[in-house]
């Protein structure tokens, strides 16, 4: 696959400005031999200077070329097979023509008109200059486009900068970027869903980078500078209501702003889910805990077996707060909502792993059947398989590509003998003597009606069978738990238990109460919950300070600055995705088995990125492999026309 740019040859004007501004040199012009029709007195029609763009490089989809061309005639699409490529039609560099050449040189009228300090030759067409003189939609744009995978991120993490910094050997460098709109970046180079990889430009040429893995490898190489004490001290006290990835995150946020903050945690141990709903094989607890000291050592107060409405009531935070943050999350799990869901056997997936997590581990045995085709689902299935289940069973209603799990964990627990059904609904728990014995299922098709852009799947008559189960986990979803609220708070329910607040703000209908995270949003990612952590974190900061621009100066506090980069080499040959493997703990114990990128796998899988985040700003761009010819003198073999992908 790839991108394919098309032109509206009808209405193109043959500027050449797409030519200039592509900084893979994909675009070249096209020089037909036949006359134009301008003449000169005496000398007859002067040849065409140049006639239409053809692409003759590979594109990385950047999209500078549609932005910046004046009359709106360039498009992108992504091509199924090998892009169609055009011979190059000419050198973009080249020394002036000699005099009787036929060849007409265009750094005159187009790369050098790109130039501040130079005149457009199509000022009769559009003004446009390059830098901050831009002042119109149809120049070249002062700042670099966002990349694909940090408009990805909820938290807005510059994934490509710190991906490039670990292709330089930067991984000190690598993990400040990582960490500096992320409290928690080694948990999620261990867990993130990571959104970044699915808007990847790469996965379109062959695969995305590996960025997950990568920001793992930066965390486990680099190391972190010293945070130094905030530029204001602040009288204002702040509490938070849960020690989750948004309750802490805000922690973090408003500590850096020189906020005094305390958390309050019902569990016995702080995190939330990734404490208490993820399994050590997946997420180690050393690497939870290291970052929430990170926290805590910035002055933050954790207080944990602390219940809202059992130990300290609203009122009580109201009297010794300023602000008030409610991250309590989504731990109430869904009902199977089938006859015989109250069963003894049936259980919870979410309280289930709580226990497997905290302690003491359950020991199961017989079948065990999950219900649910999510990660909690197969943190469940996978941990009922260490706990001692003699089979696990995954049932899900739709099919494969709809599961919300990603690829890795269903392909893990297959792996592990874990056998996943798909299209398989379950209609009835059967039980005998008050314990469930098996369940009653039926088969799904698609209807071929959709609902939400979701295909409606439906029973498929005559499918109706039965599986043996000793116990049932129930993963069907979560829920927030609106019953710490005391009555009269004049805090709104939303229709699915959430808190309702401000989308902006998150601020509630209470007065310095504010609310974000999973109990407003319902269960969403840790990066998601992380982004509701800063969001809130700048709320508050405007509540308290008056502030117009409060995340505005999170950010500005938390940036770290890396040079820019005046020198790119794009790599636009095939070349396969790095892999971290799962290997099968035969012993079926709780530790992660999951090895981390080698340096030398890292650095190799960096410098397949497009850099899409430097791409404008770099003042010079190579494409070292790929398909497409270089005009260059150091180019190599696979440089030139023809040359391997």
């Amino acid at each position: 696959m790839g991108y394919q740019i098309e032109i509206d040859a009808g209405n193109c004007i043959n500027c050449g400005i797409c030519m200039d501004v592509c900084p893979v040199e994909a675009l070249d012009m096209s020089r037909p031999g036949r006359p134009g029709i301008e003449t000169t007195p005496g000398e007859g029609p002067l040849p065409w200077l140049m006639e239409r763009p053809v692409q003759v490089g590979e594109c990385v989809g950047c999209s500078i070329c549609v932005r910046e061309c004046p009359v709106s005639v360039v498009t992108l699409k992504t091509f199924d097979g090998l892009t169609p490529l055009a011979p190059r039609q000419g050198p973009i560099h080249r020394p002036l023509a000699s005099p009787g050449s036929a060849w007409i040189t265009l750094s005159s009228v187009t790369r050098e008109s790109l130039k501040p300090t130079k005149g457009s030759p199509f000022d009769w067409v559009a003004s446009w200059q390059t830098g901050n003189h831009r002042s119109g939609p149809g120049q070249v744009s002062a700042a670099s486009p966002e990349a694909p995978c940090q408009g990805a991120c909820p938290a807005g993490t510059d994934a490509g900068r710190y991906v490039g910094l670990v292709a330089a050997g930067r991984f000190d460098d690598a993990y400040a970027v990582a960490a500096e709109v992320n409290p928690f970046p080694s948990v999620c180079g261990w867990i993130c869903t990571a959104p970044c990889e699915v808007a990847c430009r790469r996965g379109e040429l062959d695969e995305p980078i590996a960025i997950r893995g990568l920001k793992r490898f930066a965390v486990e190489h680099g190391s972190l500078p010293p945070i130094g004490k905030p530029d204001k001290q602040r009288t204002e006290r702040v509490a938070i209501v849960g020690g989750g990835p948004a309750g802490m995150s805000a922690a973090y946020y408003l500590a850096r702003l020189g906020y005094r903050v305390t958390v309050f945690e019902a569990m016995p141990v702080p995190g939330g889910m990734m404490a208490i709903g993820i399994p050590a094989y997946r997420l180690p607890r050393e690497t939870l805990q290291a970052e929430i000291t990170r926290i805590l050592d910035l002055g933050v107060e954790l207080k944990l077996d602390a219940v809202m409405g059992r130990d300290y009531t609203l009122a009580d935070l109201e009297r010794d707060y300023q602000a008030v943050f409610l991250a309590t999350g989504a731990p109430k799990s869904r009902p199977l909502g089938v006859v015989g869901d109250q069963l003894k056997g049936v259980i919870p997936a979410t309280r289930f792993l709580k226990e497997v997590n905290l302690g003491p581990a359950p020991k199961l045995s017989g079948a065990v059947v999950v219900v649910g085709g999510g990660s909690t689902a197969m943190d469940a299935a996978r941990s009922a398989w260490r706990s001692g289940a003699a089979s696990v069973t995954v049932l899900y209603r739709r099919g494969l590509e709809e599961m919300p799990a990603q690829r890795e964990e269903v392909e893990a627990a297959r792996a592990e003998g874990i056998e996943i059904r798909t299209g398989t609904a379950v209609t009835e728990v059967i039980g005998r003597d008050g314990a469930v014995v098996e369940i009653r299922v039926v088969g799904q098709a698609p209807s071929g009606e959709m609902v939400d852009r979701r295909a409606v799947w439906v029973p498929v008559p005559g499918s109706a069978s039965t599986i043996p189960a000793d116990t049932v986990l129930v993963a069907i979803g979560e829920e927030p738990d609106p019953s710490i609220l005391p009555d009269g708070a004049g805090i709104e329910i939303g229709e699915r238990a959430g808190i309702v607040a401000d989308p902006r703000t998150l601020a509630t209908g209470h007065r310095g109460v504010f609310a974000g995270g999973d109990v407003v949003s319902g269960p969403k990612t840790i990066i998601d919950a992380v982004a509701a952590g800063r969001r809130a974190a700048g709320a508050i900061h405007e509540y308290l300070s008056g502030s117009q621009a409060g995340e505005a100066e999170i950010l500005a506090t938390v940036r770290y600055q890396t040079p820019p980069e005046r020198r790119l080499r794009l790599d636009l040959g095939l070349r396969p995705r790095a892999s971290q493997e799962h290997p099968i703990d035969r012993m079926r114990s709780f530790g992660a088995t999951q090895a981390g990128f080698p340096e030398a796998t890292a650095i190799a899988e960096a410098r397949r990125c497009f850099r899409c985040d430097a791409l404008t700003g770099c003042p010079t761009v190579e494409v070292t492999a790929g398909r497409g010819p270089a005009d260059r003198p150091e180019a190599t073999p696979a440089m030139q026309p023809g040359g391997a992908r």
